[in-house]
Formats: structure tokens, sequence, C-alpha cells
């Protein structure tokens, strides 16, 4: 039996290099707290929300992971921020983050996570085509929760809200960006699939 016949049907790709266990889901989450507030230090700042690598982070996290630990590694990611560890973008930190203008994004990564992990648990990371409607689709969940939140914070700081500056503020900006993270993890996910898959056949 190999390995890839002896994984569950729904495994994900961290199942196929690393055993499953307590210990081990524990440190894959806490992993990708870090890779999520590595990237989010890597930002053009522009207010009220910056440019930042997160949500390639937050895909690759959630694809590698899957639907319970992705959600997992980024909802450990909102509350260390929010207790006060500098992990948000540019080294911010604290509860008013949260529930300011970028709170509702940093909601959805939790979401976004697990999204993106359900499909991949359903194999839709291993082919170019659906990794990219996945990808996408869990980029435009971040913006499902975060321009809302977005927009009654503009509100509430006496500027304008309505649909068409919430997306100025919010959204249009990062089309071109968020296409590009999701290319690149369209490519990146699918092609590792193969190594590791050509590396169980040459085992076998």
């Amino acid at each position: 039996m190999t390995l890839a016949t002896a994984l569950p049907a729904r495994s994900t790709l961290v199942d196929r290099v690393v055993p499953r266990s307590l210990i081990s889901d524990a440190a894959l989450v806490i992993a990708g707290t870090a890779l999520v507030a590595a990237l989010a230090q890597v930002a053009i700042p522009l207010w009220p929300v910056p440019v930042t690598g997160q949500t390639l982070a937050v895909l690759l996290v959630g694809a590698s992971l899957g639907a319970a630990r992705g959600a997992a590694s980024l909802g450990l990611y909102a509350l260390l921020g929010a207790i006060g560890l500098p992990i948000y973008s540019d080294a911010a930190s604290g509860w008013s983050v949260l529930v300011g203008p970028t709170g509702g994004y940093i909601i959805g990564f939790v979401l976004s996570a697990a999204i993106v992990g359900w499909a991949a648990e359903r194999r839709w990371d291993r082919g170019w085509l659906k990794a990219a409607v996945t990808f996408i689709g869990g980029s435009l969940v971040v913006f499902a929760v975060g321009l809302p939140w977005l927009s009654y914070s503009l509100g509430g700081f006496g500027l304008p809200n309505d649909l068409q500056a919430t997306l100025v503020a919010g959204f249009y900006p990062f089309i071109i960006g968020g296409l590009i993270k999701a290319a690149i993890a369209a490519a990146l996910l699918p092609a590792i699939w193969k190594a590791v898959e050509r590396n169980d056949r040459t085992e076998a």
C-alpha cells in the first residue's frame, strides 16, 4: 500500500508529508499563523487598508492545512494580534486594529481559509483551473467580510461610506494584486502536488 492509498480521500498537501497527530496539527496551525504574520509585514502603506502579502499566505495556509486547521491558524492570528503581539500589518496589534477599518479583512481571513481548505480537501487545489477558481473565490470572501466592516468604520470617521467610496478605499486598489496572488497560489499548489505524487510513484 502506498502513502497515497493509505491517506483518507480528503487529505491535504501537508498530510502527504507530515504524519497526522495532535502535536503535528498544533505545530502546523502555529506555522500557518507565523506565515501570515510574516507576509503581513510585506506591505505597501495605504489608508485605510494597506496592500500586504497576507492574502497569499491565507490562501496557501487554507489549501495546505484544510478547513479546520486553516481556520484555526487564522483565528489564532486574529487573536494573538488582538491581545498585543505585533503581527498585524506594519507590526500593529491590539483590539483597536481588529475593530478598526481593517478588522473585517482579518476576520474574513478566517472564513477564507476555511472555504479554501474545504475546497482543497475535495482536490480543488490540484489542477490549475480549479485552483484558480478556488483562490479567486477565497480572495473574494475576504472582501465580502471586509468591505461592509470598512464601510461602517469609514462612517464612524465621518467619511463617505457609500458603496463607491467603500470600493475605492478597500477593493479597487487590490484587484490586480489579488489576481496576482491567486495566480501564484494556483501555480504553486498544483506544482507541489505533482512533485509529491511523482515521488510517491517513484517510491512505489
